[in-house]
């Protein structure tokens, strides 16, 4: 009884692979969604449509950018762990989804354990930027000038707990300082206040800023990340000033658990194509990207790292979210 047992389960196991097999070799059927959850023009939204025009080129069928902005990111992302394990909705993760499992007390969803994850995408600097309404020039000069004005800087940030109020919150506690935490409801309305004037500093993702750098509607005091970033080589990072600071940012995908796995190594591949494509590493270039190809299980092990390091960021910093 047993060895039939045990063969049955053999056959069944044959079967299971050969038609998750079929499933993959048709895939996509039809157009997937990929949830940003972030507005349309920040960093996230950049990236995914650079690599969603690739993919679907690629697998000819379109993988449409659909941005679910809200509750730091927790609105987009329950919307996506509760779709069907299929490969048609696909969710843009970054370090939100690592700080969010710290940072909000109650949530409807266990990130690390609801995830298939697919591939890494890239990484990128923040980048410390100031309205060129603020005197000052340098970080140095910036921490000075915070001192002589306690409580009188505002600082955006594309929501509560994001890696872009924690960078400022980090900054923060090693420095002295104290600015007045203004969060959006993402990176694009927080830009738009910057470079209004409504608020004057950002430790803002590198590709959704570095347009307005370059026209001078923004100035880039520093990067977050301990090397200088090919994109703005002469900006210097925070290290140089404020020693051990460090804030990167990583861009990865994932789908809902359960996801086939045939499924998810055919994404995996075409995201690895994509990333060796010489036009597609140019314009993740301009945006001071650099490309992150990252196996799902490369992948799964970088996400439960990063959600153990932000973890003591967020207790550090007291920051919390009901």
């Amino acid at each position: 009884m047993s060895f039939l047992r045990l063969l049955a389960f053999a056959l069944a196991c044959v079967s299971a692979n050969a038609f998750g097999a079929a499933v993959a070799a048709e895939y996509p059927v039809r157009p997937v969604r990929w949830i940003v959850a972030f507005p349309a023009g920040g960093a996230n939204d950049i990236v995914a449509r650079i690599i969603g025009q690739s993919l679907s080129q690629q697998l000819g069928r379109p993988f449409i950018i659909e941005n679910r902005p809200g509750a730091g990111g927790n609105i987009g992302t329950q919307l996506a762990l509760s779709a069907p394990g299929d490969g048609y909705t696909l969710l843009f993760v970054a370090p939100h989804n690592a700080t969010n499992a710290t940072l909000y007390k109650n949530l409807p969803f266990n990130f690390l354990r609801d995830i298939a994850p697919v591939a890494g995408i890239a990484r990128t600097p923040n980048v410390m930027e100031v309205n060129p309404s603020v005197p000052a020039k340098t970080v140095a000069e910036f921490i000075a000038y915070a001192k002589a004005n306690p409580g009188k800087i505002n600082m955006a940030s594309a929501g509560n707990g994001t890696a872009i109020h924690l960078s400022g919150e980090l900054f923060m506690a090693m420095t002295g300082t104290k600015l007045v935490h203004v969060p959006y409801r993402g990176g694009a309305p927080a830009l738009t206040d910057m470079i209004g004037g409504q608020v004057q500093v950002m430790f803002d993702n590198l590709p959704s800023s570095i347009a307005h750098i370059r026209s001078g509607e923004l100035r880039a005091l520093a990067v977050t990340t301990l090397a200088r970033s090919a994109a703005l080589p002469d900006v210097p990072t925070v290290a140089e000033t404020v020693p051990g600071y460090e804030a990167s940012i990583w861009y990865g995908v994932v789908a809902p658990k359960g996801t086939p796995a045939a499924i998810i190594e055919k994404l995996n591949n075409a995201v690895g194509t994509a990333l060796k494509d010489p036009g597609v590493q140019a314009r993740l270039s301009e945006l001071g990207c650099t490309p992150m190809p990252m196996s799902p299980a490369e992948l799964a092990t970088l996400l439960a790292a990063e959600t153990e390091k932000w973890a003591k960021v967020v207790k550090f910093s007291g920051a919390s979210v009901d």
